[in-house]
């Protein structure tokens, strides 16, 4: 549900054999679904960025995590970028680990997560977590520690705040 736009006649070229080859399209049941929630679009996405931002600086309290990654929080590279383009962040954000912390150990806290399911579904109305192992997908990426990246859905910040803490109980247990 998106478009791409470009004055370059052999870009578009390019992009209608790909979008052909491929066989992109928005069946009827996805534009009824985007017209659908539309009209709740601006709410769902200040409720998640609200409650995103709360869990996020709890986090960053926390002795276990080295460093949240929001675009919001002044020290998140690429902070001045957000400030000076967007006025919300939504949901999405992650986090890397403190460096001590294992692979072994951060999918057990992902695992060991009651509210939160794994997946890739950004945006939606649950709240979902996934590991990432950045190192294999990044060849300059100079940050240590393993990165769980979050989507805070609709469900209560403190309810997930508590998820989230007995699931770092959790996690130190595989070490």
């Amino acid at each position: 549900m998106g478009a791409v736009i470009t004055k370059d006649k052999a870009l578009n070229t390019r992009l209608q054999l790909a979008h052909m080859r491929l066989g992109f399209g928005v069946g009827m049941d996805d534009v009824y679904l985007v017209l659908r929630n539309l009209p709740s679009l601006k709410l769902r996405f200040e409720a998640h960025d609200r409650s995103a931002r709360e869990v996020a600086a709890w986090l960053a309290q926390r002795s276990e995590i080295g460093k949240v990654l929001h675009p919001a929080f002044p020290d998140c590279p690429g902070h001045e970028v957000w400030k000076r383009d967007f006025s919300g962040a939504g949901g999405l954000f992650s986090v890397l680990f403190d460096e001590g912390y294992t692979e072994q150990q951060t999918d057990r806290f992902v695992d060991s997560l009651n509210l939160f399911k794994i997946g890739f579904s950004w945006g939606g109305a649950h709240s979902l977590c996934l590991p990432y192992r950045i190192e294999q997908m990044r060849d300059r990426w100079q940050s240590r520690g393993i990165l769980v990246r979050f989507n805070i859905g609709l469900e209560e910040p403190a309810d997930l705040i508590a998820d989230i803490e007995q699931a770092l109980v959790e996690m130190k247990k595989a070490a």
